[in-house]
């Protein structure tokens, strides 16, 4: 999805990068409380279970929009976009068990060190191996590794920062070789599909119903169809590179989704973990000479 940035009036500019920013930052509030109210759902049908439904109500939203015909898909097309599936279905699992075991603001905030190697990969200046430190700190601060660390979800929170890295990188060759949100829509049906055995099982254990279908429910509006349509309205109007910094933002609204809706209370050691994190992160988006991606930041 990417829609040509022009603005060459500096005040309409200005006005259009301001209401874009405010847009992505809902964007990004959405995401946080979808993944807070999926969370309630987990101790029924599990995060796996919160994640099909969540690729479900994904694949429902691309599909009539993007409309992909498979048939005309050459294998050029098809191993990127399958790959691509791979990667949502991957990256969605491993974040949200990630958020049942360590909370939502440290899973998310591990998780943003993703994008912030990509944003560094293509660089070998000084400031960057400064911004490297500055997150390896926060990781440190934020993990505080122990005796009772659970180094499981911290893992898991890891396995979801390669996937989105990999999200961008893939995103951008499918991209290259699907016009629209045909490439999207199709790796969003690929992760679906995968879902579908734990699907059945889950409604075969009498356990997909009630409040719990309803949770996961809301974590796929959330979570994707929100997203989605911000992501179209402010792609009308910011540069892509704001979309890099403005994903900066995600961890702290994590931690407040966690602290309002989950309980989940943080240490010190965490918010200063956190604070690094996203400054490494906002400095390195800013300062980079790395093509920005406008879709750096969804997650279907």
């Amino acid at each position: 999805m990417h829609f040509p940035y022009r603005c060459r009036d500096n005040r309409l500019c200005g006005m259009k990068s301001l209401g874009g920013f405010a847009t992505m930052t809902a964007s990004a509030a959405s995401s946080q409380l979808g993944a807070a109210v999926g969370a309630h759902a987990f101790s029924t049908i599990g995060p796996a279970g919160v994640v099909a439904v969540r690729q479900f109500v994904a694949a429902a939203v691309l599909l009539p929009v993007a409309r992909p015909d498979p048939r005309r898909f050459t294998w050029a097309q098809w191993w990127p976009t399958i790959a691509l599936g791979l990667v949502f279905a991957t990256m969605n699992l491993s974040l949200y068990t990630a958020v049942d075991r360590i909370g939502l603001g440290l899973a998310v905030t591990l998780e943003v060190l993703g994008p912030l190697a990509v944003a560094l990969a293509g660089s070998r200046t000084t400031w960057d191996f400064l911004f490297v430190l500055i997150a390896a700190v926060g990781v440190y601060v934020l993990v505080l590794p122990g005796p009772s660390s659970d180094y499981f979800g911290i893992g898991a929170g890891l396995v979801a920062a390669a996937c989105w890295a990999a999200y961008i990188l893939l995103n951008r060759l499918v991209g290259a070789r699907l016009p629209g949100l045909q490439a999207p829509a199709a790796a969003t049906s690929v992760s679906a599909l995968l879902y579908v055995p734990v699907a059945v099982f889950l409604v075969v254990q009498g356990q997909m119903t009630g409040m719990a279908l309803l949770y996961a429910v809301g974590a796929g509006v959330f979570c994707s169809v929100v997203p989605y349509a911000a992501d179209v309205i402010a792609l009308r109007k910011v540069p892509p590179r704001f979309f890099g910094l403005a994903m900066s933002v995600h961890p702290v609204l994590a931690a407040l989704a966690g602290l309002i809706l989950l309980g989940e209370r943080l240490d010190l050691h965490h918010w200063a973990g956190i604070l690094l994190v996203v400054t490494a992160n906002a400095l390195a988006v800013t300062c980079s000479k790395w093509p920005g991606s406008p879709n750096v930041h969804s997650e279907m």
